[in-house]
């Protein structure tokens, strides 16, 4: 049996229920990838995995649906909230982590969207359309780290195609990256419907349709074998990996489990707290104190928005809501409504009574975030503001209090038109069951945050690098930003963010210091740096390792996360972090040698505490590359040409030296040199013979 379960099993109590439509069994609903993503912590995705390795065996739940690792391209993707990052790092590293940790309990998983499925609407028809370098480097790179280094059991192949091509039916994707260069054993099923030609799936390299058409699934197979349209062995190969499946993940009965409701819930509050993210804390409003008097505005505190819509939905154990906690760990409290959600009208009673109730206390937590039916798996989100009703309330009740908090319930990046009028922002995302117990120990100082963003919040949707290209055409989403997603597009042009990548704040405070770089064997690099804890209590940090390549002459980002790592310190304590960087750290893909390329020359290193906030950096020059001279061509300019020292005996035996000779004592020559190729030799002199003559030469 295999069940939905990225947050939580969601295994259905009808057995005939193949789309997930009606109850499923209770289970433990911990925190979504969106937040489990921002604790940057592979220990706890791996102890997350384990939870639910253990619950799907206690449910005779042989592979788990999830991890979902695409890449959070656009905020207005419905399902952000199940994906991990705008970063093929973050989501490689906790997907592998997570994988990691359910299989080690015997349970296999499903790694899915495969690949590029990075919107809802028509997401069964919808191609993404892209270079390859970008495909590569951004879409496919988690996938990739998954399958190299957690071997996950199947590969769930997403509805939308590829520059054309259906994923279900592409080769390219199932068979020649996925299983001859990644070396992926496992079993390739499609998402729920996502097959058009059944006999082309099995060819491409797909083993399982997905949940199947019945007896007329099993005709066009046999039919297909029988005319000759599909050879048996080819058959044989997706049948035998199913039943490699099978016998991998079968349960065995004398296998106790020792499945606690109660633990696992208690598990996925320490997540979620965990997780969470300090966005603003201005005059140290946070953490509560005993002497405050707190109002706790906001439906969501009552009815929390706490997981995600759609596959993911799961049937929870046990929700503890903010307002439940408050009412037993302070009496005294006060809450207020203060908006509906259903609709987006202020309703004038709701709203003067919440502005009532800041009138008379010195601190106001509001809740405040998107209800389920403005994001979820199906389709896609038109914008990222919250509900009129509750920006209109938060700026109402600035007005008549100072100490305004905002706890933000919401699957992705949100605008904040308040954020100048408050003083405290509290990220939770869709924090799980827990998330009452959760989110009250941040905000009271019990557990202190150290949580920090996995993508990037803008200003608004004008400015992300998918603004107007964005769900615009029913038939193809072009990547027209290509490498340039999240921070990387903000970074290269340069454009302010209300909140950027890696960004998260503690109540404690970290110092870096002593960056050192060290070349190691095997091309590989160690970087070195000390934190120290300068606050008044103990904390963890999250510090964020980026590259510059100033190497390649190519289209580059200003710096890509290469590492990362969370480092727990008591107060005035130091550490030193440690973190190798392998070849592939200083690598671009390079469509025409179909191979990841190192180029000879600087890098720079950047340590930072976000990825707008650089506290260390210095640089090394690379020598790995055995083969860093490009081929000369008539294409190829003077400059070039003149720049290697090795290609001096070419130019004398071609005759090409005496030409170089003339034009290079002039400045101005010499300038003009630096656009001029080499196939205009001819119109300065040379004969055609000559230049063929040297390109032969210095190609050799």
């Amino acid at each position: 049996m295999m069940t939905d379960g990225p947050s939580g099993l969601r295994k259905q109590a009808d057995t005939s229920d193949a789309l997930g439509l009606n109850k499923s069994v209770e289970a433990v609903s911990f925190p979504v990838s969106a937040l489990t993503a921002s604790s940057f912590d592979r220990a706890l995705l791996t102890q997350l995995g384990k939870h639910l390795g253990i619950a799907a065996k206690a449910n005779d739940v042989a592979v788990l649906l999830g991890p979902g690792i695409n890449m959070k391209r656009s905020p207005l993707a419905g399902r952000n909230f199940e994906y991990f990052s705008e970063d093929p790092l973050v989501a490689g590293e906790l997907g592998s982590a997570y994988v990691n940790g359910v299989q080690s309990e015997n349970v296999g998983v499903s790694l899915k969207h495969f690949a590029a499925n990075n919107r809802e609407n028509q997401r069964f028809t919808v191609s993404s359309d892209m270079d390859e370098r970008t495909l590569r480097e951004i879409y496919l790179s988690a996938f990739e780290n998954v399958v190299k280094n957690a071997h996950p059991a199947t590969l769930m192949c997403s509805y939308n195609s590829i520059n054309g091509s259906l994923n279900s039916e592409n080769k390219w994707l199932l068979t020649k990256i996925l299983r001859d260069e990644w070396d992926f054993q496992g079993l390739v099923m499609s998402d729920w419907g996502a097959v058009a030609d059944h006999v082309r799936a099995i060819k491409a390299g797909l083993d399982l349709e997905m949940p199947g058409k019945g007896k007329s699934s099993i005709n066009e197979i046999v039919d297909a074998v029988e005319s000759g349209m599909l050879a048996e062995s080819e058959l044989d190969k997706a049948a035998r990996r199913v039943l490699n499946l099978i016998h991998t993940y079968s349960k065995d009965s004398n296998d106790a489990v020792n499945y606690q409701k109660e633990e696992q819930h208690e598990f996925a509050r320490k997540t979620a707290e965990q997780s969470m993210i300090l966005l603003k804390n201005e005059d140290q409003v946070l953490p509560l104190k005993s002497t405050d008097t707190v109002g706790v505005v906001g439906e969501l505190a009552a009815k929390p928005r706490y997981q995600g819509g759609g596959s993911s939905h799961v049937n929870a154990f046990k929700v503890t809501t903010p307002l439940s906690v408050v009412q037993q760990i302070n009496p005294d409290y006060q809450y207020a409504q203060g908006y509906t959600l259903k609709g987006t009208d202020t309703k004038e009673s709701l709203s003067d009574e919440a502005i009532e109730l800041a009138k008379n206390v010195n601190k106001v937590i509001v809740f405040a975030g998107l209800p389920e039916e403005d994001e979820s798996e199906g389709f896609d989100k038109v914008r990222i503001d919250l509900p009129e009703n509750q920006n209109e309330l938060i700026k109402k009740l600035s007005e008549v209090n100072p100490n305004i908090v905002v706890v933000l319930q919401n699957g992705s990046a949100v605008t904040m038109p308040w954020i100048k009028n408050v003083k405290g922002v509290l990220e939770t995302y869709l924090a799980g069951e827990a998330v009452g117990e959760a989110t009250w120990n941040i905000l009271n100082g019990v557990v202190n945050p150290s949580g920090k963003l996995a993508e990037s919040f803008p200003l608004s949707i004008k400015d992300t690098p998918t603004y107007g290209t964005f769900d615009v055409n029913e038939k193809h989403e072009k990547y027209r930003e290509g490498l340039y997603v999240g921070y990387r597009y903000y970074d290269m042009k340069q454009i302010p963010v209300l909140f950027p990548f890696g960004y998260g704040l503690s109540y404690t405070t970290f110092k870096y210091a002593e960056l050192k770089i060290k070349e190691l064997e095997e091309q590989q690099v160690e970087v070195r740096f000390k934190i120290t804890n300068t606050g008044n209590q103990a904390g963890q940090e999250i510090a964020q390792i980026y590259v510059r390549n100033r190497a390649s002459y190519i289209e580059k980002p200003f710096k890509e996360l290469r590492g990362f790592t969370k480092v727990e310190l008591n107060t005035g304590e130091t550490k030193e972090v440690a973190v190798t960087l392998s070849r592939r750290a200083f690598s671009w893909y390079n469509e025409q040698t179909s191979s990841w390329q190192v180029d000879n020359g600087n890098y720079e290193i950047l340590i930072g505490k976000s990825s707008a906030d650089i506290e260390l950096q210095s640089s090394l020059t690379l020598n790995w590359s055995t083969n860093d001279k490009p081929i000369i061509d008539r294409d190829t300019y003077f400059a070039n040409i003149i720049a290697r020292k090795d290609l001096a005996k070419a130019l004398a035996e071609s005759g090409l030296d005496k030409l170089m000779g003339q034009l290079q004592p002039s400045a101005e020559n010499a300038q003009l040199l630096e656009n001029i190729p080499l196939r205009s030799a001819v119109m300065l002199g040379a004969s055609s013979e000559q230049v063929d003559k040297f390109i032969k030469l210095a190609n050799q």
